[in-house]
């Protein structure tokens, strides 16, 4: 069993990353008088796992919700939460996010204004989530006008990553998830970026010892980060590598499966390279090495192989929502080198236009 701690004083909780870590649920819970148990999951989780959790939990109550990032939105929080409501929820009632980075973003917030907030774990059933959105309490819905535009700071009380139920997960899911693994390596461990390029075939063949090992150090690297800068006033920030690029896109396709998350993020983290090396941050090789081992594991690091024409008014257009600008003033998350990167405010918009058009 590999546990890690998020150190926010009293806020704070244990990641347990195990082969069968929901068995630690029950443990958990006889510590606790909770009088409701709600589990809020997608319809494909409920199908190949939800069996499996319930049998712990006989006296739980189920929400199931479509599968997908457009559930991310004010129609279905304001429909979990009636729902939530007539089934009687009280300050003593605890939620459980049991999927994806959808199921927790969504129930993180729900849990967080539900009664001015009640207690919810975190159970992951996927790479992404189990490396990012389940740990450090960002929960957020999308609008028409981007990406986690609407959320709030929540931190659950545990999160419980189950190695198991990454068996089940598709090819693309996998690599998807794979983004948010290599992005630690990137910003803050050249040895883990240096792992990850000679071992990264090891994550499609579902090596469970090679999982465990990058998610406990995923996870690490993120707790420390975590524990320090809370709200993402500062450190934190540089947990968005890639994403500025990313969401961009991600929102000017709908939310669609035409590129998922993870897609965007490793998208986006080849043209955040590529703007470091066009601002003289890093050289030419550094830039074309992130690119090669992104390709090598699969992603699609050129826009245009996605779509050939991409409609550049709507693409600044989100862009200039993105939550890091500051007085309308472009803020990109940047590399000095292979594990280092740093906040760089006031980039000129013809810079993003530069790494569009090439």
């Amino acid at each position: 069993m590999n546990k890690i701690q998020v150190e926010l004083k009293e806020r704070s909780y244990d990641i347990i990353i195990e082969r069968n870590s929901t068995k630690h649920l029950a443990e958990f819970l006889t510590q606790k008088s909770y009088s409701k148990i709600f589990i809020i999951t997608d319809e494909n989780i409920a199908k190949l796992h939800l069996a499996k959790l319930q049998s712990s939990l006989p006296k739980s109550e189920v929400i199931e919700i479509p599968a997908g990032e457009k559930t991310k939105s004010f129609s279905f929080l304001e429909k979990i939460c009636e729902e939530i409501l007539a089934k009687g929820v009280d300050r003593k009632s605890l939620i459980i996010a049991f999927g994806g980075g959808v199921v927790g973003d969504l129930s993180g917030f729900i849990a967080s204004i539900l009664l001015r907030g009640i207690d919810f774990i975190q159970i992951p059933t996927t790479l992404l989530a189990a490396v990012d959105s389940s740990v450090g309490g960002k929960t957020a819905i999308n609008s028409k006008a981007g990406k986690n535009l609407i959320g709030s700071f929540y931190q659950p009380k545990l999160v419980l990553c189950n190695l198991e139920f990454l068996k089940t997960l598709p090819k693309r899911e996998l690599r998807s998830g794979y983004a948010e693994v290599v992005k630690y390596g990137l910003i803050r461990d050249r040895n883990f970026f240096d792992f990850l390029d000679e071992n990264h075939a090891k994550l499609f063949s579902h090596d469970v010892d090679f999982l465990e090992k990058i998610i406990t150090r995923s996870c690490e690297l993120k707790a420390e980060i975590v524990g320090r800068d809370e709200l993402e006033s500062g450190e934190r920030m540089l947990l968005n590598f890639g994403h500025t690029f990313g969401h961009v896109f991600e929102t000017e396709t709908k939310y669609s499966d035409e590129i998922l998350h993870g897609e965007a993020v490793a998208m986006g983290m080849a043209m955040a390279a590529k703007m470091s090396c066009n601002l003289g941050f890093i050289k030419k090789e550094i830039s074309d090495q992130i690119c090669s081992h992104l390709e090598k594991c699969g992603f699609t690091t050129d826009p245009k192989k996605i779509r050939k024409d991409w409609n550049e008014e709507n693409l600044i257009s989100h862009l200039a929502k993105d939550k890091k600008n500051e007085n309308k003033n472009l803020t990109f998350i940047l590399l000095k080198k292979i594990g280092e990167a740093f906040v760089q405010k006031g980039v000129e918009l013809q810079e993003f236009k530069k790494i569009l058009n090439n």
